[in-house]
């Protein structure tokens, strides 16, 4: 089944989130190689595709697990999460329909 993992930013995390960045996509690679990954990326503080030092507010991601269990425990083991750039993470079942 497919899981959304939606991390919120804590304030002022930028330096942490590029620190991470490297180990981060590393994980999401994984997942797309095994065909499990439907999309992932950032939400930028501001309304750009660079937001340069505003930073970002937070990351999605959508991707198949075996259960909420398998999804929560993916998402607690990301460099992300683990270096705090995340003050929230939230895992939820997700259907999709279109496209």
């Amino acid at each position: 089944m497919l899981y959304a993992i939606m991390g919120e930013d804590r304030r002022d995390s930028l330096e942490a989130r590029r620190a991470n960045r490297p180990a981060h996509l590393e994980r999401l690679e994984s997942l797309r190689d095994e065909g499990r990954l439907l999309l992932a990326g950032p939400h930028p503080a501001t309304d750009s595709e660079d937001p340069g030092p505003a930073g970002f507010s937070g990351s999605l991601i959508v991707a198949e697990f075996p259960s909420l269990e398998a999804a929560r425990e993916w998402a607690e083991a990301d460099p992300y999460a683990r270096a705090g750039v995340f003050h929230r993470v939230t895992v939820k079942p997700f259907n999709k329909v279109l496209p």
